[in-house]
């Protein structure tokens, strides 16, 4: 664009100084034999511009927009044990979630058969995983589960051929959400179910993992970010976005010098976000929750390598929640998970995702273990109008912003106003 205004500038200062004498016919002549460089220089100077928009990584929290904007708190479905219609639970809880207020989705995505073969075939031929993905969420967390780790896994170290595997199946499903909802706003993080008890290959938090397995979840976590980063370098899309996140568990043993994946994974990887399963740290601290959380999480980033592109903080917590089994009370529910809202939002967290919209687990003598913000008699639990109020008043903060502003608030602004309606 500049060079095209220089040319047009200085063919009418030419014009206006020589007129149409024989020194301004000469003068025009050399500008126009001068016109090809000028246009070369542009194309070249257009390439790389559109070449860097189309792989630029906007962080989340810079998008605008009222039905796009992030306002941080969210919720996730995923293999819920109760519906109340015809409707699949995936998209009668998706469904559910819209109508709270919230434009964040997290779901899980795996299971193979027949001619579901890998995640593009689930996005593409799965129903009522198509039928979410066209919903009008603006941000998905998707536990993206891949048909090439389930024939092998990798804590036995990750041969070529699994990494070309993990890296296609990886690769055309980011191309895939980056072409079909181009000019959505969408914004796509693929990640996975709780890291830590990955890599022990169960669930103790006393063991501690071997050399083997954390060089081969090193390797499957940056394969699966080239294979993302490629896919958006090709695809070149424009209004959608893709990002790849690891999600950590066990970050109290971490602080504690131990050997986890957030001392011995992390480090070593080249991953967009990492995601904070808060459990450990939420359970430990009840009551002192702000402080717990807030040192937590700066440990988290503290080993997080630098990214280039994806500027702002880049720990969320994908996961916390209190079940009727241990509160025994709605409204202690409500209070507990407030406070980790507010601690998240007043640290920056990108987002924080509460579990879940349905509960997903059966305890003792077959009861449900609560983990729910609808209960198994469809009643909405205390959180539930805690977020639904929150939402209300994050969108008005929003518009009358923008409206005064002539701009939407940024992550500081909001955040600031945030933490005030959650209390």
């Amino acid at each position: 664009m500049y060079t095209i205004a220089f040319m047009a500038n200085g063919y009418a200062r030419t014009r206006l100084r020589y007129g149409n004498s024989k020194a301004g016919r000469a003068a025009k002549a050399r500008m126009l034999r001068a016109a090809p460089l000028f246009l070369f220089s542009f194309a070249i100077v257009f390439a790389i511009a559109g070449f860097n928009s189309a792989n630029a990584q906007v962080p989340p929290q810079s998008k605008t927009g009222i039905d796009t904007f992030n306002y941080v708190l969210g919720t996730q479905t995923i293999d819920a044990k109760y519906k109340f219609t015809d409707k699949p639970w995936l998209d009668e809880t998706a469904d559910r979630i819209l109508e709270m207020g919230s434009n964040i989705i997290k779901i899980e995505m795996g299971g193979y058969s027949g001619d579901v073969q890998s995640l593009k075939d689930s996005a593409e031929k799965n129903s009522s995983i198509r039928a979410v993905l066209d919903m009008p969420f603006a941000y998905y967390f998707i536990w993206a589960h891949t048909n090439a780790m389930k024939k092998s896994g990798w804590r036995d170290g990750l041969s070529e051929e699994e990494s070309k595997s993990e890296y296609r199946e990886m690769y055309d499903f980011a191309s895939y959400l980056l072409k079909r909802y181009e000019g959505t706003g969408k914004t796509f993080f693929l990640g996975h179910w709780e890291g830590d008890w990955m890599l022990l290959g169960g669930t103790n938090a006393g063991s501690d993992p071997g050399p083997k397995a954390e060089e081969g979840m090193i390797a499957w976590l940056n394969i699966r970010q080239k294979a993302i980063d490629d896919a958006r370098r090709d695809a070149r899309a424009k209004g959608v976005y893709v990002f790849n996140y690891a999600e950590v568990n066990l970050v109290q043993k971490g602080m504690l010098g131990k050997p986890c994946m957030i001392n011995d994974v992390i480090p070593h990887t080249n991953v967009d976000y990492v995601s904070y399963s808060a459990y450990d740290t939420v359970y430990s601290h009840l009551g002192d929750t702000e402080k717990a959380l807030s040192d937590a999480l700066d440990y988290i980033e503290s080993k997080l390598p630098r990214k280039e592109g994806v500027p702002g903080k880049r720990v969320f917590i994908g996961e916390y929640g209190f079940s009727r089994e241990m509160t025994g009370s709605p409204m202690l529910q409500d209070m507990f998970a407030r406070d980790v809202s507010r601690a998240a939002m007043k640290w920056g967290c990108p987002f924080a995702l509460y579990w879940e919209m349905y509960n997903n687990e059966i305890g003792s003598a077959g009861k449900q273990r609560g983990f729910w913000l609808i209960d198994d008699k469809n009643k909405k639990q205390p959180f539930y109008y805690s977020l639904e109020k929150y939402y209300k008043l994050s969108k008005r903060f929003v518009a009358e912003f923008e409206k005064r502003n002539g701009r939407p608030p940024n992550a500081d602004e909001f955040r600031a106003a945030a933490v005030k309606f959650l209390k």
